[in-house]
């Protein structure tokens, strides 16, 4: 996997917070409201290529340690933790309370993880096995050097390894 830089984590907040009030907005919507607010908050990565409607808009990504662009799937497993709270949202009134209490309090300790973890990966990153990264920096070539492990090497770079 290349080696990419930390997200500033006020690009990471202002994305959470517009995908938040979207998933949150779709709540409130009577029956049906909490179930697609879920999904949405499920599968957001994987809408355009890795990036959700606020990383988009922040011009930030998701990729797996493979470098792949997050998919569905990966979405879903990057972000059940912020999902559950929002099926709380079923139960009138009570969800609508409880739910965003909940949702303080896993975002206050995946906010910690991406402060304290060097390359900014949340537990939810951990889990799915992803990085944010700056849609834009990578976009420029504004990367460290690429990182690749001896089975992947070609001889090519065997050669200049043992030049070097």
């Amino acid at each position: 996997m290349q080696d990419y830089s930390k997200v500033k984590v006020g690009t990471r907040v202002v994305a959470a917070i517009i995908d938040g009030l979207i998933s949150y907005a779709i709540g409130f919507i009577p029956a049906i409201g909490a179930i697609i607010g879920a999904v949405y908050m499920l599968f957001k990565d994987g809408l355009f290529e890795g990036q959700s409607v606020g990383k988009k808009v922040m011009n930030i990504q998701v990729i797996t340690e493979q470098g792949i662009k997050a998919d569905f799937g990966i979405s879903a497993k990057r972000n059940v933790i912020f999902a559950l709270p929002i099926v709380i949202m079923i139960i009138p009134v009570i969800g609508w309370i409880i739910a965003p209490i909940i949702s303080l309090i896993i975002l206050v300790i995946e906010f910690m993880k991406v402060l304290n973890e060097p390359k900014g990966r949340r537990i939810g990153d951990t889990w799915a096995g992803t990085q944010v990264i700056d849609f834009q920096g990578v976009a420029r070539g504004e990367t460290e050097e690429m990182t690749v492990p001896a089975q992947e090497k070609t001889p090519e770079d065997q050669q200049m390894t043992e030049q070097d």
